[in-house]
């Protein structure tokens, strides 16, 4: 036996080892990791946030600073376009909260005028239709005559607050604590962020070396492939998902108004919001819609439900897989399947990464079918009895 077989024996047995021990102590693994991942949590938030950042910073850079060269132009081109992207994306969100923040303040002290007219309406309404029911009537008859007993409800706090006093204090020390944690890793999340944005191609570099000099060729050649069309799928995908929630919220914005429903601009920005969640995102602004409506008009609810499913089916089925879809080169199908999936499995982020990977294992399969079937080569014979 050879030297090159032996060494690939003990791979393979050191392998199987570590798995096999990974499995035995699945739970002490676990811990480990879920220790690790809350240790690097705040440099992997921050990541994220470079990530975000640096699709707008290339735009900025490559519309902006195109001509700058020299090592104090690129220093102050790579500065400016720092701040110019956290400044644009500051002012969209400002717009944002000034648009919509009045409006809810405002649409919430109508909703609290409103309710006490709907209740009414509403036990009038069962009035009529249960009078051929007169012991669920007086019931309801009892429901209007209910009288909160204050004098008990005080005693009752009174009473938690002195058998919870301590649990209440542990609560609040834990609580600020915890307020306190979320500020420092937030803070440790945006510093890392800067970090990477400004030394990017230092970072990439630096990478780069070290994937060359630990790996083989074609490992570290398949590597960087991959990592290459993460990068591209990942940013399409954000790129695609935005443009399709400005699309299905301006469609709202511009349609409610014509049909003489409310709450449009208030309605289509939340609608836009919920809408970065892939496929599903959009019936949560849909569900705010019919609430804020109802409570005006029943009648609009229901027709502001219909046009919100008409709406749905035309982005559902023609802007959102060929917006997003031809974003990140997978058929609409396995859109919906890796939405689905990626859903089940983790949730609303799960949605957002299972996309770009799915389209990146769709796109390698793919290149590695046609590989192994040739492209332009002789096709296998089919039995006849499989026609």
């Amino acid at each position: 036996m050879d030297k090159q077989k032996l060494k690939s024996i003990r791979g393979l047995i050191l392998f199987t080892a570590v798995v096999v021990l990974c499995i035995l102590y699945s739970r002490e693994v676990l811990h480990i990791i879920v220790l690790l991942m809350s240790f690097l949590r705040p440099f992997i938030i921050g990541g994220a946030i470079a990530f975000v950042i640096n699709l707008l910073m290339k735009k900025v850079e490559k519309l902006l600073f195109a001509r700058a060269k020299g090592k104090a132009a690129l220093k102050i081109k790579r500065s400016a376009s720092i701040l110019l992207s956290v400044l644009l994306l500051g002012l969209v969100i400002t717009l944002v909260c000034v648009t919509v923040i009045p409006q809810i303040i405002r649409t919430l002290s109508e909703i609290g005028a409103q309710i006490p007219i709907f209740t009414k309406n509403s036990i009038a309404w069962l009035e009529t239709q249960l009078a051929a029911y007169p012991d669920v009537l007086k019931r309801l008859e009892k429901l209007e005559t209910i009288e909160f007993d204050w004098n008990t409800v005080i005693s009752a706090i009174a009473e938690f607050l002195k058998s919870g006093f301590l649990s209440v204090i542990t609560s609040t020390v834990s609580v600020a604590s915890s307020i306190v944690g979320g500020v420092i890793n937030a803070v440790v999340s945006v510093i890392f962020a800067f970090y990477i944005l400004s030394q990017k191609e230092k970072l990439e570099n630096q990478t780069d070396r070290v994937l060359s000099a630990y790996l083989k060729e074609s490992v570290y050649l398949n590597v960087k492939k991959v990592a290459g069309m993460l990068y591209k799928n990942f940013s399409s995908f954000i790129s695609g998902q935005c443009l399709e929630a400005v699309i299905l919220g301006c469609m709202f914005i511009v349609v409610m108004p014509v049909c003489g429903l409310p709450y449009a601009v208030l309605i289509g920005v939340l609608v836009a919001f919920t809408a970065l969640i892939p496929i599903v995102g959009a019936f949560i602004g849909c569900a705010v819609g019919v609430f804020l409506i109802l409570i005006e008009d029943p009648v609009k609810a229901f027709w502001f439900l219909i046009l919100f499913l008409v709406i749905q089916q035309i982005e559902g089925n023609l802007i959102y897989p060929h917006v997003v879809g031809n974003s990140v080169g997978l058929p609409s199908i396995w859109v919906l399947v890796a939405v689905s999936v990626g859903g089940s499995m983790m949730g609303i982020l799960g949605m957002l990464l299972f996309i770009p990977l799915a389209a990146t294992i769709y796109a390698l399969v793919r290149e590695d079918v046609n590989r192994r079937n040739g492209k332009g080569g002789a096709k296998r014979k089919v039995p006849k009895s499989l026609k």
